[in-house]
């Protein structure tokens, strides 16, 4: 069974990029603020809380995008070891939230250190919902992973056989995504893991 939620593209980018940010700081670390920036786009977009984005949704620039992302940066800003934890993005984007007056929008996590089962259970029935999934990757043993080391992405689809373990799921950052194999995926083979957010609507 596949199940893909729908996003936004900017121009030819799926979603936003940090890589378009103002400041080297934000360039380097800003992939929170940035998956913050694009689950709420995705909530102005298709879920109704428009509030949630502060320009024009129905015309998405990339420099409305920028100035939005720098707007998250008061909330996510970079730290020296990055936006680490779970609490943090939460904290961080619960804030955002509260200075827009959303109350709908809610927020609970799933540790990295979680069985597979559970994080795969957690991802479908998300998904299922209707609601994007940020996910942190600290270090992985993998290094086909390398790429999502000490980052923040997307999750916004999943294709899983009819009764199988086996998962794939839809990672978006840089502008683009890709299927990763989630067991793996989770599988960091480090004590210290990141996690998921779990997005909740009242």
């Amino acid at each position: 069974m596949r199940r893909e939620l729908q996003h936004f593209t900017i121009g030819s980018s799926y979603g936003g990029n940090q890589n378009w940010f103002r400041t080297l700081m934000m360039r380097m670390g800003g992939c929170g603020a940035e998956t913050a920036c694009d689950s709420c786009l995705y909530f102005a977009l298709h879920r109704g809380l428009k509030e949630l984005y502060p320009f024009d949704s129905d015309r998405l620039t990339k420099e409305d995008y920028v100035a939005f992302a720098h707007r998250m940066e008061r909330y996510l800003w970079p730290r020296m070891t990055g936006i680490d934890r779970l609490d943090i993005y939460m904290d961080g984007l619960a804030g955002y939230l509260r200075d827009c007056g959303e109350k709908r929008l809610t927020m609970s996590a799933l540790d990295g250190g979680e069985p597979y089962e559970r994080a795969a259970r957690t991802v479908r029935e998300q998904i299922d919902a209707g609601y994007p999934v940020p996910m942190l990757l600290l270090n992985h043993r993998d290094r086909a992973f390398k790429d999502y080391n000490w980052h923040w992405f997307l999750l916004n689809g999943y294709d899983a056989p009819e009764g199988a373990e086996d998962m794939s799921v839809r990672a978006v950052t840089y502008s683009a995504w890709r299927w990763l194999d989630l067991q793996r995926l989770w599988d960091a083979g480090f004590e210290r893991r990141g996690g998921l957010i779990l997005y909740a609507l009242s």
